[in-house]
């Protein structure tokens, strides 16, 4: 019997030691991260080539944020950059800290250059648009197409956020974020950097971007040209007709890039409407104050600057929604409250909406709509219709819809509301607001609340 079990045992043993000759260990095809999928082949990937760590001997972090001395110091190991500690150009970065030297390497390969202020702020965390800059010019990625995320401007220049994401979508290395959004100002967190990390340094964990339809618009014309860039100077790939459905992945300008039929290209919003387009959807929108009235002013904005942007934002938003838009300015100039109420009437608008931003306490926040009850028409709906969609496309406080007779809408005859925001004296509310991508969210939602109520008027 000991005989027996003896020879069970050492061929146990040598069966152990084939294994691992031949690099089947188990401790090499997986992580020892309990709150990672074991089939996660990019964080294990990048595990086995010691280029990431856990917060702990068993835990990843998924969905702590990644700094941006951590970014820095990741993405030199990967490049196999000088890691010795030293001074850097950086006042804020310590010679002594374990990643000196190499955000000190990645200023010598150009592909980090710090803030404005002469300071790289180490610590704090790092945002998706960052790494987008980082990685795009660690990698060296250069190569870009027709490229379209709902929440970053198109910029041509080569230095803008646009074109760091353009190039790592084309590279395969970001799919975005879902419906076509990418979120820049999303803090990155660790299961992201992997993702972004593994992608750049093997083709094989790569993805196919797409673009997501945004919009489907109709040619309004015969023998519409289909081109390949955002202007009559570029290649004509064909034609569509009157009717011809065109499915818009993202605008330039007044192009909007997308496909119909078996064409892809760009097409002159000229020539484009949507399907349901009415002559009788006629929207006023007014951007408040102006002029020698700056409105609120506060965390570094002025209340009619926001409102004048959001509100050109809205327009072009109606615009493609085949709503006629009556803007009461589109520049920096005062106009009265009565001749804005009156404004409407007189250009034959069957609707008007003012576009504010708040103020009072630093503590409170949040959005709100207002209309007038001693006007008799549909106030009430228009206002909850975009209230509805603004604070969620906000992400803040829902502070509801509101009566109050503010000049704009007591003296209106049009159904008619007034928007806020947000508070410029919240810090929160302003960081957004001072950003891009939430005066489009803001902008989206108030032309969506609009289209809302004109669908539920024509029922």
């Amino acid at each position: 019997m000991n005989s027996f079990f003896s020879k069970v045992t050492l061929f146990l043993v040598a069966a152990v030691l084939v294994i691992s000759s031949i690099g089947l260990s188990p401790a090499s095809a997986a992580t020892p991260f309990k709150d990672v999928s074991a089939n996660n082949a990019q964080i294990t990937y990048l595990y086995e080539k010691n280029l990431i760590s856990g917060i702990s001997t068993t835990q990843f972090g998924p969905d702590y944020s990644v700094t941006r001395e951590q970014a820095a110091t990741m993405i030199g190991r990967a490049l196999k950059l000088n890691g010795t500690k030293r001074t850097t150009k950086f006042p804020d970065v310590s010679p002594s800290s374990y990643s000196s030297g190499y955000i000190q390497s990645a200023v010598e390969k150009g592909f980090i250059s710090g803030y404005p202020d002469g300071s790289f702020k180490p610590t704090q965390p790092m945002t998706r648009g960052e790494m987008a800059h980082m990685i795009s010019r660690a990698f060296n990625f250069t190569q870009t197409s027709a490229v379209f995320f709902k929440d970053i401007k198109v910029d041509n220049d080569p230095t803008s956020l646009y074109s760091a994401t353009n190039k790592l979508a084309t590279a395969g290395i970001t799919a975005g974020t879902g419906g076509g959004y990418y979120t820049p100002d999303k803090t990155l967190i660790r299961q992201e950097f992997a993702m972004f990390l593994a992608r750049a340094l093997e083709p094989k964990f790569r993805v196919l971007f797409q673009n997501a339809t945004i919009d489907k618009l109709y040619s309004t014309t015969d023998n519409l040209n289909v081109r390949s860039g955002p202007s009559t100077s570029y290649k004509v790939l064909g034609q569509i007709h009157t009717n011809n459905e065109v499915q818009v992945y993202g605008y330039s300008g007044n192009w909007a890039y997308g496909k119909s039929g078996s064409l892809t290209g760009y097409f002159s919003l000229s020539y484009l409407a949507k399907a349901t387009t009415k002559p009788s959807r006629v929207m006023v929108i007014d951007a408040g104050h102006g002029g020698s009235d700056p409105g609120a002013v506060a965390n570094g904005l002025r209340e009619k600057d926001v409102n004048l942007d959001v509100s050109l934002r809205v327009e072009r938003m109606l615009k493609a929604k085949g709503i006629n838009v009556l803007m009461v300015r589109r520049t920096d100039v005062f106009y009265s409250l009565d001749y804005r109420a009156a404004y409407g009437v007189k250009n034959g608008a069957d609707a008007f909406v003012s576009i504010h931003a708040n103020a009072y306490t630093p503590g409170t926040s949040g959005s709100e709509t207002f209309y007038s009850a001693s006007v008799a028409n549909d106030s009430k709906q228009l206002a909850t219709f975009i209230q509805n969609r603004l604070y969620k496309a906000m992400e803040h406080n829902n502070r509801g819809v509101k009566e109050y007779d503010y000049r704009v809408l007591a003296a209106n005859p049009l159904p008619a509301a007034l928007v806020e925001l947000g508070f410029l004296t919240n810090t929160e509310d302003a960081a957004k607001l001072a950003t891009w991508t939430y005066k489009e969210r803001a902008a989206s939602a108030v032309a969506e609340g609009i289209e809302d109520y004109y669908e539920w008027k024509e029922r």
